[in-house]
């Protein structure tokens, strides 16, 4: 079960997560998409990676203790110095503060290693000890986007975010650390929860601007029924399925843990695409309306396809239900020419797969129990 820390420090990243999706905002509504969505896939994944690590090492050794309170304290004010440093980094391509903040966090997670390889023996030991050199290793690393030029920190990003993840396939390779699966499958859904709470946040105060300010709740009134659709949808695909059965070894933990990047980001997205359709609508937005859409839709369905990637696909029974998300997916990019009505649209969309996948699974639910029912009969 999730500790009062573990859910304080989760909270926490709400804030570098609200401001990536408004610098994401920001620079769609300015027709600048395509670096836009570049460094918020930085940014993300900076977030992101903070989280995981200290995730799954706070499943493995989580002692509570007075140190690893005041450790884990330390790795949340690296957050709030991460979060500071976004606006910065999207309209400047200053790194400094990010670097900065991920420096706190890092020293903080290697010192949490530390503590595990002092108190514990041989291939444990060594794991830690991977673990924290390794930590430590890629922070150097990562001081190529402060010291190269401003057309290699891409290349700087993708490098070392492949570093970063070959960390823990190299660090547990001989020995796998104790994590338990239904606390990961909670702290996951946990945060999925409060990314999209996040989504739910900014969609409403841009919806209640846009009325404030325009008067517009006419035009307004689809995107905001359109995206309550589209949040609550996301939420019952996600929880639809218990996930935790699913993470038995370190092969199937690490595929879905690192997916998780695509279905965090993607749902933080929407929220900041419907800011954007918001905006476009009441003209504050310099972008068409099929782009304002795209911003909508595009994260929907990517979010769809990851979660049926990671969760749904293990579960479904049969081509039917197999399709419910991939066929959904590709509908809600077809709403992205509908003018107007394409966030609604979509919405309405996602309100159906799960309409169609409850029935399905409910089928296939009772045709199983009449089966086993025929079979004691006999």
């Amino acid at each position: 079960m999730a500790s009062p820390l573990e859910l304080f420090f989760d909270l926490c990243f709400v804030v570098a997560i609200a401001q990536a999706g408004a610098q994401l905002v920001h620079a769609v509504a300015e027709s600048h998409a395509g670096e836009g969505i570049l460094n918020y896939a930085m940014v993300f994944f900076a977030i992101w990676w903070a989280w995981m690590n200290f995730t799954w090492f706070a499943s493995a050794y989580d002692n509570d203790d007075v140190l690893y309170r005041v450790v884990t304290l330390v790795q949340i004010a690296g957050v709030l110095v991460l979060a500071a440093g976004v606006s910065r980094a999207f309209e400047d391509h200053d790194f400094l503060a990010v670097w900065l903040g991920y420096v706190i966090m890092r020293l903080a997670m290697s010192t949490q290693w530390l503590r595990v390889a002092l108190s514990s023996e041989g291939a444990e030991r060594t794991t830690a000890l991977r673990y924290a050199g390794g930590v430590l290793l890629c922070q150097v690393g990562w001081l190529g986007l402060l010291i190269l030029p401003e057309h290699g920190r891409p290349w700087v990003f993708l490098v070392m975010a492949v570093l970063e993840m070959c960390v823990p396939l190299y660090a547990e390779k001989d020995h796998p650390t104790s994590w338990h699966p239904h606390h990961i499958a909670e702290r996951y859904g946990l945060f999925t929860i409060i990314v999209l709470g996040e989504t739910v946040a900014a969609a409403t105060i841009a919806v209640k601007t846009g009325i404030d300010e325009n008067d517009a709740l006419d035009e307004l009134l689809p995107i905001a029924v359109g995206g309550l659709l589209i949040i609550f949808a996301a939420w019952w695909i996600y929880f639809a399925v218990p996930i935790h059965g699913h993470l038995r070894s370190n092969r199937q933990s690490f595929l879905w843990g690192y997916g998780h990047y695509v279905v965090f980001a993607s749902a933080a997205a929407i929220g900041a695409g419907l800011e954007v359709a918001v905006e476009q609508t009441v003209g504050a937005a310099h972008l068409s309306t099929l782009s304002a859409s795209a911003a909508v839709t595009l994260p929907t369905a990517l979010y769809l396809l990851a979660v049926w990637a990671l969760h749904a696909r293990h579960f479904k029974v049969g081509l039917g239900q197999q399709l419910v998300l991939p066929v959904t997916a590709l509908l809600v990019i077809c709403c992205t020419f509908l003018g107007e009505w394409a966030v609604l649209a979509a919405g309405l969309v996602a309100a159906g797969a799960v309409a169609t996948g409850t029935t399905l699974t409910a089928r296939t639910a009772a045709r199983t129990k009449r089966a086993r029912t025929s079979g004691a009969a006999l």
